[in-house]
């Protein structure tokens, strides 16, 4: 519980977040990438610890709090501001996002947060529950990718030269796996933590992969 609700804040936080533009040794990203990241690596110690199901389910309710966060947003822009309030242009700067960016960042993440758990899952079995280091980089790197490549080009074609896209989403790839990297001795041992404490340690044989199935 305490990590989906953790997974969901990330979300949210990185949504708001991305209205500000980084540039730091010449890289250009959105401050989204402060907390984004942690998303993925929530994601992989649920599919590992719990299995792809309670994966699907807390992937399936940050595209909610997103979607709901996105919605109430709108409402909140369209109601009168008070005559003596000076911050309407601020605040519709940052929860009016577009509905083109808004479209591209829901499906971009579902996507991407499914082929990650997804990659977990079957490399956890087929590796016989070793290796999860490698399991956790090449599924956030595949995660990541997908999430990247279905982003950047709904968001910013025609507005953006393509070679300009692509090596943006190849940046912002890299850049959130190696975040990953990072903090791999510190999942590792959270991970073990909790399947320590808790004594689960789930295997997919027989899971539906059907991201649509909303079994708990």
């Amino acid at each position: 519980m305490l990590l989906g609700i953790l997974f969901n804040i990330c979300l949210v936080a990185s949504n708001l977040l991305g209205t500000k533009v980084l540039q730091f040794a010449g890289i250009t990203a959105s401050a989204g990438l402060v907390v984004f990241p942690l998303s993925y690596i929530i994601n992989d110690c649920i599919a590992e610890i719990w299995g792809y199901r309670k994966a699907r389910l807390i992937i399936w309710s940050g595209f909610a709090s997103n979607f709901l966060l996105m919605a109430f947003a709108q409402i909140a822009i369209v109601l009168p501001a008070a005559p003596f309030w000076e911050g309407e242009e601020a605040f519709g700067f940052v929860f009016g996002l577009a509905p083109r960016i808004a479209c591209a960042s829901l499906l971009a993440f579902l996507v991407g947060s499914f082929v990650n758990a997804w990659i977990m899952s079957r490399m956890k079995i087929a590796s016989g529950g070793r290796r999860f280091s490698l399991r956790a980089i090449v599924s956030t790197l595949g995660g990541e990718g997908i999430d990247s490549i279905i982003f950047f080009p709904i968001a910013f074609a025609g507005l953006i030269p393509s070679a300009e896209i692509l090596a943006m989403a190849a940046t912002q790839a890299l850049l959130k796996s190696l975040y990953e990297v990072i903090a791999l001795p510190f999942t590792i041992r959270i991970v073990k933590y909790i399947k320590r404490k808790e004594g689960e340690d789930a295997y997919d044989y027989d899971t539906d992969y059907n991201p649509l199935k909303m079994d708990i």
